[in-house]
């Protein structure tokens, strides 16, 4: 099945979109060139090939982490002015600020602060 100018046009219409000449030709013939690609593709024998179960929230099976840390250039200190079990401390995003905050993350804030004033 190939795509004909007037198909091109047609579809064109019913889309409502403008479709000026000169793009004619060239979109006709990248269309049909999809459609010689697709053709390529349903020849391929997938007779042996388990068929999709999901396309959704199954995932794929992660692998362990195997072999030496690759160690950084610098250390991860460097990165944040704050650091807490591992985990960079950034200061909250002024933003972010009028969207209300629990006891908790003022404390957070805090004692970040308080870090950023000794860092200066």
């Amino acid at each position: 099945m190939a795509v004909t100018e007037q198909d091109l046009r047609h579809i064109a219409a019913l889309a409502r979109l403008g479709l000026p000449a000169e793009r004619v030709g060239p979109l006709v013939r990248e269309l049909n060139g999809i459609l010689e690609h697709m053709a390529v593709l349903q020849k391929v024998d997938t007779a042996t090939v388990d068929p999709a179960v999901s396309v959704g929230a199954v995932a794929m099976p992660l692998r362990s982490d195997e072999g030496p840390q690759i160690p950084l250039a610098r250390a991860r200190a460097a990165f944040a002015p704050a650091m807490t079990d591992g985990f960079f401390l950034v200061p909250r995003l002024a933003t972010h600020a009028a969207l209300g905050t629990s006891p908790d993350d003022s404390s957070v804030d805090d004692e970040l602060d308080a870090d950023l004033v000794e860092a200066e």
